[in-house]
């Protein structure tokens, strides 16, 4: 079977995989989408357990709208292009919710904001975790400090956009994660990231999920602040399938059903390889990249060999889970040594060194091959070339494509 890879932002790569050790292509599921413009319409005209957005603004001094950076494909854009209609949004400020990524390039800006950061530029601020003015708000059942952003805690009223699809650790993005991580100090960050080390800290999940009930503490600690949120669903095509607005938590849970109905595929069977995808724009840097090997493990079979296809554009990313993976060539070392101290991007590391004790890990990159061999990845530059080698070993592996593979969760059924 002919398949086209993407790769990067709009590059292509051609692969063959045999009839016989094809399992199966796996990509979100087909849905009928509203439709842009008018399914953002429809979300805020009946919003889950809140007023309007404009009946929300009425009065309101200091709004300021918390917004996902680059590394997410949330079409923020979209939303504005929408709420311009009856909002002067010039009026209001804008807080990049980056957690603890880098600020957003020029490109990034553009793709955040669309044709109206020409109108807002002057009132952006990018949410830096080490460096911008932090409020304690209190701590959560975990133990976490809420440092939050002073602009969030000080602004009248606060409206959240951001999109829902499962997450890896977090059971799904979205919601809460606008706070927390998205505006919270790195101590904030770093101690709830820590919970990720935890079995129960895994994809779909929200009961009893350690990272997720933090975050919904944390929400907690800002003591009935006025939050308006509008929470975007993406369909398989990267388009708008429905929005929930109104409530943070209502319009957080209906989002997670719409999530599922999209990026939720069942199978039958697990497979010896797997081909798990990295598209654009969460193809940013390895350590995002990272969550597409986390989803694709999920239809692999033990001992097989998974293939991550990432281009990788902004390097590795973070530096300590890079750190801790090249220490060792041993698996089980690598996790005895992030018994000793945490840091953020650790529970990356751990996740990793935790699929290397049972799987093979292949990546498709543009980073140096030594990169990759430092921390027990087989580099390739084409996925061809690393399913013929895999394959080679393994004549008859069955080999399932994922497609989207950094949202995308296939479900044993």
């Amino acid at each position: 079977m002919r398949i086209e890879v993407p790769y990067g932002k709009n590059g292509l790569q051609p692969l063959d995989v045999p009839d016989g050790n094809l399992s199966g292509v796996i990509r979100p599921n087909e849905v009928m989408s509203t439709g842009g413009p008018e399914a953002i319409r429809l979300g805020l005209e009946h919003p889950f357990g809140a007023r309007t957005l404009k009946e929300f603004l009425e009065g309101a001094e200091d709004v300021v709208f918390i917004v996902n950076d680059g590394t997410r494909p949330t079409p923020t854009s979209q939303v504005l292009k929408v709420l311009e209609e009856s909002i002067r949004m010039e009026r209001h400020r804008f807080l990049v919710a980056t957690g603890a990524h880098r600020a957003p390039t020029e490109e990034e800006y553009v793709q955040i904001f669309g044709e109206a950061i020409h109108r807002l530029r002057n009132k952006i601020h990018v949410h830096d975790a080490r460096h911008d003015h932090m409020v304690l708000l209190g701590t959560t059942r975990n133990g976490t400090e809420m440092w939050l952003n002073e602009l969030a805690v000080k602004a009248d009223r606060l409206v959240i956009i951001t999109s829902v699809e499962p997450h890896y650790f977090a059971g799904y993005t979205g919601g809460r994660k606008s706070f927390l991580p998205g505006v919270a100090a790195y101590k904030t960050i770093e101690q709830n990231h820590r919970l990720a080390m935890r079995p129960e800290a895994q994809a779909l999940r929200l009961d009893g999920n350690p990272v997720h009930e933090d975050m919904v503490d944390a929400i907690n600690e800002l003591h009935g602040k006025p939050i308006f949120a509008i929470q975007v669903v993406l369909d398989r095509h990267q388009q708008i399938y429905r929005v929930a607005a109104g409530d943070l938590q209502r319009s957080f849970h209906k989002a997670v059903e719409w999530a599922n109905q999209v990026f939720c595929v069942d199978i039958h069977e697990k497979a010896d390889v797997v081909i798990s995808i990295a598209s654009y724009p969460m193809d940013i840097d390895l350590y995002q990249s990272q969550k597409a090997i986390e989803n694709g493990k999920r239809g692999l079979k033990p001992g097989g060999s998974i293939i991550l296809v990432s281009k990788c554009r902004a390097g590795i990313g973070d530096e300590a889970f890079y750190e801790q993976l090249s220490r060792s060539k041993d698996p089980d070392q690598v996790l005895k040594n992030l018994e000793v101290e945490y840091k953020l991007g650790h529970h990356k590391a751990a996740k990793m060194a935790e699929l290397a004790k049972c799987a093979e890990i292949n990546a498709v990159t543009s980073l140096e091959d030594k990169t990759l061999h430092d921390i027990n990845i087989v580099p390739y530059r084409t996925v061809q070339e690393a399913l013929d080698t895999v394959l080679r070993r393994r004549p008859h592996a069955k080999v399932m494509v994922i497609y989207d593979g950094s949202v995308v969760v296939p479900r044993l059924v």
